[in-house]
């Protein structure tokens, strides 16, 4: 399983021209679920996503995480993050997670983060075709693995 997370001010997903998940501050993650990923790293995504530190805290440190800040969080399916561009001039994909496998993943990890982060969790459509806007804070980008 793999999370680009990306600091936002503001984000939102469209299927159809029509929103279907926005926040405002917060976390936008665009997530791959790899063959294999089960229980522990749907935990592990969960708790780095909610803990991980990349808000200021009043020193301007990054030291605060989204659990803290009470910050929104937009999970978007990406399946092309688990691609292996090593070789060639066209990506693999042979490294994500079959469609079945994959939905079910993403599935279970946003219903851990909607269980664990009340102020509010948003998502695309898995599989559909989906613009993703965002205003990315920083920038500050980061590759989370559980």
């Amino acid at each position: 399983m793999l999370a680009l997370i990306q600091r936002v001010t503001q984000a939102s997903v469209a299927v159809d021209n029509r929103t279907i998940g926005a926040i405002g501050p917060g976390l936008l993650a665009l997530v791959a679920v790899e063959p294999g990923d089960g229980e522990a790293q749907f935990q592990r995504m969960a708790q780095r996503l909610l803990g991980y530190r990349v808000f200021a805290d009043d020193a301007g440190k990054m030291n605060r995480s989204l659990t803290d800040t009470g910050g929104g969080l937009l999970l978007v399916s990406q399946f092309t993050l688990a691609a292996d561009t090593a070789s060639g001039m066209r990506p693999s994909f042979s490294s994500a997670a079959a469609p079945a496998e994959a939905e079910r993943g993403f599935n279970r990890l946003l219903e851990i983060c909607r269980q664990k982060h009340a102020p509010g969790v948003e998502t695309g459509r898995f599989g559909a075709h989906m613009v993703v806007s965002l205003v990315n804070d920083g920038p500050v980008t980061f590759l989370l693995r559980p």
